[in-house]
């Protein structure tokens, strides 16, 4: 991401919004939609005939974490968008776990 501008104050929360910036995608406003506080949430992006919709999930695992990231495309145009974007989207997807994955060392480390 190159950038991330939070559009409302306050803890995250059902209807808390953000505006992303990604290269080589538009800039795009995520809402989240559905929130266990401190396990998961879901928010949903939405453009011309295409909802895109993100999870991130942690599970308890043993002595650590399991994290559980994810993309869909919904919407008259949602395949099309599968389609295009899916490296880019995949890519994105793994570079943010990776992300993740260093900050929790980092912290764990500490």
């Amino acid at each position: 991401m190159t950038g991330v501008d939070r559009l409302d104050d306050g803890p995250l929360r059902v209807g808390s919004r953000a505006k992303l910036r990604q290269p080589r995608l538009p800039a795009a406003v995520w809402e989240v939609t559905h929130l266990v506080e401190g396990r998961e949430f879901t928010w949903e992006a939405k453009g011309p005939g295409v909802r895109t919709i993100g999870r991130h999930e942690v599970v308890a695992d043993g002595s650590g974490s399991k994290v559980t990231l994810s993309i869909e495309q919904a919407g008259p145009m949602g395949a099309v968008a599968a389609l295009v974007w899916r490296r880019l989207t995949q890519r994105y997807v793994e570079l943010e776990a990776e992300s993740l994955d260093q900050r929790v060392s980092r912290t764990s480390s500490a």
